[in-house]
Parts: C-alpha cells; sequence; structure tokens
C-alpha cells in the first residue's frame, strides 16, 4: 500500500479533501518536517470574514438550554453549519452566543454571497 503523506508530497492526492460545506473546503494543505523526519501535513490557514460584512437573512433570540447546533439545523438545516453562525457573529467560542438567554444572533448567507 502506498504512503498517502509520500503521495501527497508527490501532488498524487488532492491538496484538499473536504467537503464543500466544510469550514476547510478550499483550502490547501502544507508539511512541515520535524527534526527527526517525520512530515506532518496540515490545512493552511483559514481568514474569518468580518461578520458585519455578510448579509443578514435573520435574527434569532436564544432560548434558555439552546445549542449551536439546533440553531444551525433550525436556519441552515445542518447542524456542523454551526461555524457559520459564529462567522457571522464574529465568535471564536461557539458557547459564547448561547451562553445567555436573550442575546441576539445573526444568521447570515455564506460569505461571498448576496440576495
Amino acid at each position: 500500500m502506498d504512503d498517502p503523506i509520500k503521495l501527497l508530497m508527490q501532488g498524487a492526492l488532492q491538496q484538499s479533501r473536504f467537503p464543500a460545506t466544510s469550514r476547510y473546503a478550499g483550502l490547501a494543505t502544507a508539511q512541515y518536517q520535524q527534526a527527526d523526519g517525520k512530515t506532518v501535513v496540515y490545512v493552511t490557514r483559514r481568514f474569518l470574514p468580518q461578520g458585519d460584512e455578510l448579509q443578514v437573512v435573520q435574527e434569532h433570540l436564544v432560548t434558555e438550554g439552546e445549542r449551536l447546533d439546533q440553531i444551525a439545523a433550525q436556519y441552515l438545516g445542518d447542524p456542523e453549519q454551526y461555524w457559520r453562525i459564529c462567522d457571522s457573529n464574529n465568535a471564536m467560542q461557539p458557547e459564547e452566543l448561547v451562553d445567555e438567554p436573550g442575546k441576539r444572533i445573526t444568521i447570515t448567507l455564506p460569505e461571498g454571497m448576496t440576495g
């Protein structure tokens, strides 16, 4: 069996193996050679969009005990898209968006989309 790290370094595998719905979609991978000779493959940096530059679709009023994945499922149809709500609200810690009942959070279109 071929070593996937060697194949990646030789360009035989795609650089980005993330689905289109992933926050890492479209990002390239890079490699780092450790002192012991081991190669570590990693995803390059993702720059976060500014929430105030995204097209707001709706606001949501957080209720007691609500989780961000539930909100993402409700508005975006996929609980794993919670990261888009974080981007919309400039949140680095997802739990800070739902830690306080009565907080208003925005739901936006993905970066680059207008409507």
